[in-house]
């Protein structure tokens, strides 16, 4: 058994679940009433600043936990979570930014390792 591919199994699904869970789809759900009111750091639109946010926070998510194509969708996961950390609660106390923060490193982490042995990268890869 490969226990460094099946921590990043753990790492991927574990996170990846909490974010696609807690955080996307609330948004993706609640997208009409939210739509309006998001924060907009980037100054791009509150509509298309929650629209890149549900699609890192949900389909990004769910592709991480999958193990899909795994060093690029968890780029648009790096960004949304370092702008939450460094932008959205720049002020804030790190109580109240802590589990972005979290994520922050756990996905960089996830960049810099790939999926491992246990994910669908494998499989194109025809890694056994």
């Amino acid at each position: 058994m490969d226990f460094n591919s099946l921590g990043l199994l753990i790492l991927r699904t574990s996170f990846g679940l909490a974010m696609a869970i807690n955080h996307g789809l609330p948004k993706l759900f609640g997208f009409s009433s939210k739509m309006h009111s998001f924060p907009d750091p980037l100054g791009i639109g509150s509509t298309l600043t929650l629209s890149l946010a549900v699609s890192a926070e949900f389909l990004c998510a769910i592709a991480i936990v999958l193990g899909i194509f795994t060093r690029i969708t968890v780029v648009p996961l790096i960004a949304t979570m370092a702008t939450a950390f460094f932008i959205v609660h720049m002020k804030d106390p790190f109580a109240a930014k802590e589990l972005a923060f979290l994520y922050l490193v756990v996905f960089s982490t996830i960049f810099c390792t790939g999926a491992g042995k246990y994910s669908v990268d494998s499989i194109f890869r025809g890694i056994k």
